[in-house]
């Protein structure tokens, strides 16, 4: 395999970094305020939030350390619980992920044609225009091979962190202090009511730290994967960490937890301290760059994962073609481009998909963080570049499984309506992978 077209330290790290940081950071604060209503309580919760994800970063670094594969999340499941299983958990997550790709491609269009398109165009269409646009751009970029696909994420990671620094430097802006307004229900509260805020509060924090599981999907495209995987998970969750507490400090410092709260655009609110009137603009790019390094993310991991279940052989031998020479798998990315656009016309059914999803996205993390324990027991060699977590190796999986657990049971009670579709939709993927495996 070329050496040249693999992934060094640098672009794995900001791979996890992009991975990561989506749009969540840019919205889900306000759903954090309206739950945890407190300063302490939202304060607590990002920070247990960024422990907990570090600490699931350990054991997905160890996870990937042990099983070195293409399509590793998938692969995890299959090699230790059975493939059926695997088919189960990954057939709706490639679904949601594809949705949720192509919702975010149309978000960044809303914000992005203000500035790009003519007044003809600022419409449903002219949004669909500029979609299809990005989603094609990034798959010819993708096509060309994965290292011209991981300088391009290089760059607009990189620019993303450099507009998320000046815009936490508005906490040295002038701004009036945002005044503080006594909750007087939260007066009365007891410990179990600042457990419950906290519990809810993980809900969207958690859905704005995932993404550094899909690391693991690409095995060996990584130079020298047993080591440069945990050392790009580390550094990554790290920066994503510091990011996200500075822009939640600065978020605090010139909104309050109340201007949180009730704020429609937070990019906004924090970009017209630092920017004045252009602030509307930078606040456009910004939540467009951060589209468009989610998009080309998903276009690096989800074909990957194509790639592993035609290897199982539950899709058709043609998803695990590569070209050798770019390490692009072809056809898999080529379905998964196309998948995107034909949901475009599709977005309103798909918001209503994703809403069922999550507690399987929940089952999945649980579910994939246990094969630690399982991989242990398999996988026994030891080898100078396999990374173990060491101290806490019981205990650092077992307290994110157990968060996880806490999150899924809390999404179920707000959204216990859509329990039985849930359940339905991953049970239902038993039947479709006999019924693959029987036509393949």
């Amino acid at each position: 395999m070329n050496q040249k077209n693999k992934l060094n330290l640098f672009d794995t790290t900001m791979l996890v970094v992009s991975l990561i940081i989506g749009m969540g950071i840019f919205r889900n604060p306000v759903e954090v305020a309206k739950t945890a209503q407190v300063p302490f309580v939202f304060f607590l919760a990002w920070i247990l939030g960024g422990v907990i994800s570090f600490l699931g970063g350990l054991t997905y670094a160890e996870i990937g350390s042990r099983y070195t594969v293409k399509g590793g999340f998938y692969k995890i499941f299959s090699y230790c619980y059975h493939p059926a299983f695997a088919f189960m958990v990954n057939w709706m997550i490639v679904i949601s992920n594809a949705g949720a790709v192509s919702i975010v491609a149309m978000v960044g269009a809303e914000y992005i044609n203000p500035v790009l398109m003519p007044d003809s165009l600022q419409n449903p269409l002219g949004i669909k225009i500029t979609s299809i646009t990005t989603i094609i751009v990034l798959y010819l970029i993708n096509f060309v091979g994965i290292r011209l696909s991981a300088k391009t994420q290089n760059v607009l990671s990189m620019i993303k962190i450099v507009i998320m620094g000046l815009l936490i430097l508005t906490i040295f802006g002038n701004h009036s202090t945002p005044q503080v307004v006594t909750n007087h229900h939260t007066e009365t509260w007891s410990s179990l009511d600042y457990f419950k805020a906290l519990a809810f509060s993980f809900i969207p924090i958690f859905f704005t730290y995932g993404g550094y599981q899909q690391t693991i999907n690409f095995g060996t495209d990584i130079e020298n994967p047993s080591k440069n995987t945990p050392k790009g998970i580390f550094i990554g969750c790290g920066i994503v960490m510091f990011l996200y507490l500075a822009i939640n400090y600065a978020y605090f410092k010139v909104l309050g937890i109340g201007g949180i709260a009730k704020s429609t655009s937070l990019i906004s609110d924090l970009a017209s301290v630092f920017f004045g009137e252009t602030g509307s603009k930078v606040t456009s790019i910004l939540l467009f760059i951060s589209v468009l390094t989610f998009v080309n993310s998903s276009m690096l991991t989800n074909p990957r994962v194509y790639y592993a279940m035609a290897e199982d052989g539950v899709l058709p031998k043609v998803f695990s073609k590569q070209n050798e020479q770019t390490q692009v798998q072809e056809i898999a990315l080529t379905v998964y481009a196309s998948f995107l656009i034909l949901i475009l016309f599709f977005a309103d059914s798909f918001k209503e998909l994703l809403n069922y999803v999550m507690f399987c996205d929940s089952i999945g993390m649980i579910t994939s963080a246990f094969t630690i324990f399982l991989l242990r027991k398999k996988i026994t060699q030891t080898s100078a570049n396999l990374y173990t977590i060491g101290f806490g190796k019981v205990l650092f999986p077992a307290i994110f499984i157990f968060t996880y657990s806490l999150v899924a049971l809390a999404s179920l009670y707000n959204n216990a309506e859509n329990l039985p579709t849930a359940i339905g939709l991953f049970l239902g993927g038993l039947p479709l992978y006999f019924l693959i495996k029987r036509i393949i």
